[in-house]
């Protein structure tokens, strides 16, 4: 599959979120019946990663971070080849080498899934500048979340593409926890969108479970960069639903915080505008969801019949 170009209607956006929700959960299940690979899921995020993919042209770059399943999907991964990097497979994106941690996929513009938090804030700068300097077309889209931008990388890499004028849109993805921290204790302002303003960068923040309203925003921001070829910061305020690193029992998360942000699940929220605008009705709804699932059990049975690397592979692709 190549780059996804979204036509930004509801239902559509719709679709991607179902996908990103299966594939998810098929993650969930599969280490909780072997107890095998782990992962960072980005259950109840799925509105911020669809609303800001859909709005990329073709030529846009992406550095993304742990939680990146839904920016591969909305952007057109295979969710096959997906499953079988995560299961160590060779027809995975990386032969099977990555895990879920590290997914890199040229074809979809994808540079590189970064584990390290806040790594990949440090590359945005220098993929940036080769775009810049080789006179290449596309917006670099750097996503981190809101532990990141506790970090000193977070400052020095805006402070960098504001000297340097880079066309970079940086988005946050402030899902309120930081692995185990909430970020109330890490701290002290709500908005991270306000950190922009001293290096002379435009942000702005959004309703990171709207799909609409992200999409809306991002579509925007990637206008003032490409007219100014000057850095944006967009803020996603969501929450994340899952706890850190599958399995987590999320014993540390305040039950009626997390029973109010179930509430306002992206995915329950977009069907419910849609069946009020009489788009879909609930069939229309129950199929999208079937054919999700349908698509996440044909990927997981590709990823089930392909083979381990050869022993030969393992040195290869490996430059230090």
């Amino acid at each position: 599959m190549g780059v996804t170009l979204f036509d930004g209607r509801p239902e559509a956006l719709l679709q991607a979120m179902l996908l990103i929700r299966a594939y998810e959960e098929r993650m969930m299940a599969l280490q909780a019946e072997s107890g095998g690979t782990g992962t960072c899921t980005s259950v109840g995020q799925e509105a911020a990663a669809v609303g800001v993919v859909s709005a990329l042209g073709a030529d846009e770059l992406i550095l993304t971070n742990h939680r990146s399943a839904g920016h591969l999907l909305a952007r057109g991964a295979d969710p096959g080849r997906l499953l079988a990097e995560v299961m160590g497979r060779r027809d995975g994106y990386c032969k099977g080498k990555s895990g879920s941690l590290h997914i890199s996929a040229k074809a979809l513009g994808v540079i590189l899934t970064s584990t390290i938090v806040g790594g990949e804030l440090a590359l945005a700068t220098g993929v940036a500048l080769s775009q810049k300097l080789l006179r290449r077309p596309g917006v670099v889209v750097c996503f981190f979340g809101d532990g990141a931008a506790c970090q000193g990388r977070f400052h020095e890499s805006l402070n960098l593409a504001a000297v340097w004028q880079l066309p970079i849109l940086y988005v946050c993805e402030n899902n309120q926890w930081q692995a185990f921290v909430h970020r109330r204790e890490t701290m002290l302002s709500d908005n991270i969108a306000a950190h922009a303003a001293p290096y002379g960068i435009d942000s702005a923040a959004v309703d990171g479970n709207d799909v609409e309203q992200v999409r809306a925003v991002a579509l925007e921001a990637l206008d003032t960069v490409r007219a100014g070829g000057r850095p944006f910061l967009l803020e996603a305020r969501t929450y994340r639903l899952r706890g850190h690193f599958e399995p987590d029992d999320q014993a540390y998360v305040d039950p009626h915080e997390l029973a109010e942000a179930r509430a306002r699940d992206p995915l329950t929220r977009l069907q419910s505008r849609l069946l009020e605008a009489g788009h879909v009705d609930a069939a229309g709804v129950a199929a999208m969801a079937a054919e999700a699932r349908r698509r996440i059990d044909a990927a997981y049975a590709f990823a089930i019949d392909s083979p381990y690397p050869a022993a030969a592979e393992l040195v290869t692709d490996v430059y230090a």
